[in-house]
């Protein structure tokens, strides 16, 4: 038999719209992840993606936030009007996507197949995906609220920007990934952040260059821990198992193997037979957060004690 010359991404496209018009997949199931999709047919993650991207765009299936993706409601016959689409809307619906399956699935045919309408319909709001994902970034920070009193002490304003900075990005993790620390961002929104840390830390006596080295790190101590929540929920469709199922099932009896930590005395006093943590150790990151905020700006005001000699 002649072996199909239909790419990989349309075949599975296929299958999967005949499981949902077979109601394999009825409306409202969720639809094998990516990752599961890659795994089932033995695809690269970038095939298995633009076959979702095919079933978006022919509105079969739908992104929900903290959902996924899933079949997409029966049409009823007969068509209403549709609203015309905004700017607004575009960039809503790119971010629900964002939010609920990773920034892998934001593309402008899965976005275009959301709004319902065709991927070209979508230059008319943004130039191209670049600019999306500096919109979509530009959108979530401007959200974020701080009542910012600048007659509050320096520490006691940080503390509440870089608290809002981690709730905003604890939401939407993929933010930290648009673009390395090395090429920020010149989105408004973030600007005024940062412009509004540089000046609660004017006042404690830094030079102007490891004042703006300290807002580096704060925000960089944001999004590196941050990322693990995008990082756990990859681990979560890759394993079928949570942190905690890993943890017990893979990790635990292979450091509890004899002799395994003994070339290791210090994580042996730790977590071995007689060790301080043999009940476990639950990683929590938002502890995380406030513990390493608190040491960063413990650090930051003995610094500027030193340099201002007080």
């Amino acid at each position: 038999m002649a072996e199909s010359l239909e790419p990989p991404y349309a075949r599975i496209a296929a299958e999967l719209r005949r499981r949902i018009a077979d109601r394999e997949l009825a409306p409202g199931d969720k639809v094998p992840s990516t990752r599961r999709v890659a795994q089932e047919f033995g695809v690269a993650l970038a095939t298995a993606t633009k076959a979702l991207d095919v079933l978006r765009a022919e509105g079969l299936v739908i992104t929900r936030p903290r959902s996924g993706t899933v079949v997409a409601p029966r049409r009823k016959a007969g068509r209403t009007a549709t609203p015309e689409l905004t700017r607004e809307q575009v960039l809503a619906e790119a971010i629900a996507i964002a939010d609920a399956e990773g920034l892998e699935a934001v593309s402008m045919r899965a976005l275009a197949g959301r709004c319902g309408v065709a991927p070209m319909s979508l230059y008319r709001f943004v130039e191209d995906k670049d600019e999306l994902l500096a919109a979509m970034a530009d959108r979530v920070y401007a959200g974020l609220r701080v009542d910012d009193d600048e007659a509050a002490p320096w520490r006691e304003r940080v503390e509440a920007f870089a608290s809002a900075l981690w709730r905003t990005h604890r939401a939407h993790p993929w933010l930290g990934r648009i673009s390395p620390l090395t090429r920020p961002l010149p989105v408004s929104s973030l600007l005024w952040i940062g412009d509004r840390i540089l000046g609660a830390l004017e006042g404690i006596g830094l030079p102007p260059k490891l004042r703006f080295d300290v807002h580096v790190l704060l925000y960089s101590h944001i999004v590196g821990l941050s990322a693990n929540f995008d990082l756990e929920d990859a681990a979560v469709s890759d394993t079928g198992l949570s942190a905690e199922e890993w943890t017990d099932l893979r990790y635990v009896p292979v450091m509890h193997t004899e002799g395994r930590l003994s070339p290791y005395p210090h994580f042996a006093a730790l977590f071995g037979p007689a060790g301080a943590l043999t009940e476990g150790y639950d990683m929590d990151l938002d502890a995380m957060f406030e513990l390493g905020l608190g040491l960063l700006l413990d650090g930051v005001e003995a610094l500027a004690a030193r340099r201002t000699g007080a």
